[in-house]
């Protein structure tokens, strides 16, 4: 009787530890290489914006089952804001809310849309990031887009879904931190 409790609660721990299921999304980004663009302390006004139609970041799509949707533990508007600051820092400008030259990013879509079978998963991300930057005469409007794909064994864990959508933002926020076009707008009068 002694030996059957400790097996009877072993096997009850491990039954709940395997029926638990994460309900966020843990992610940190970081900021890549980003090249100096000026030497001047071009003073810029620096915003990010969220204008997602919905807040969760990961779909898992079941044919049998309506979809399981995660979100983020902390807002992905917040971590991209520091990226972008940090990133436009990095490149030379002073970020400065007074001052008359405006880069804001729009966060327009970020979704893992994962499909879990049997014996495998796949994950399709998209992110797309709209840049709209303004001086005192005119304004550049771009779109930054970046697909991911992920495949493997079993079910996926969560830390390589974290894993490919960090890889995915980190690519794509060094890349739109790099766009020469972008930045010879800033700096123009």
């Amino acid at each position: 009787m002694k030996s059957f409790l400790p097996i009877l609660l072993s096997s009850l721990l491990l039954t709940a530890c395997a029926s638990y299921e994460p309900t966020h999304v843990g992610l940190n980004p970081t900021l890549g290489a980003v090249n100096l663009q000026t030497e001047l302390d071009f003073p810029v006004k620096v915003e990010t914006i969220d204008t997602r139609e919905a807040s969760f970041v990961v779909r898992f799509n079941d044919p049998d089952t309506t979809p399981r949707l995660v979100s983020t533990s902390e807002p992905v508007r917040q971590q991209l804001d520091k990226l972008f600051r940090d990133g436009m820092i990095r490149a030379g400008y002073v970020v400065d809310p007074a001052a008359s030259t405006s880069v804001q990013f729009q966060l327009n879509y970020l979704l893992a849309d994962v499909t879990d079978s049997t014996f495998s998963f796949e994950s399709n991300t998209r992110l797309v990031i709209n840049v709209l930057a303004k001086n005192a005469q005119q304004q550049l409007t771009k779109s930054y887009n970046a697909n991911g794909y992920l495949k493997g064994p079993l079910s996926p864990d969560f830390a390589t879904l974290e894993l490919d959508i960090n890889q995915l933002i980190d690519k794509l926020t060094t890349e739109i931190l790099n766009d020469e076009e972008l930045h010879q707008f800033i700096q123009r009068k």
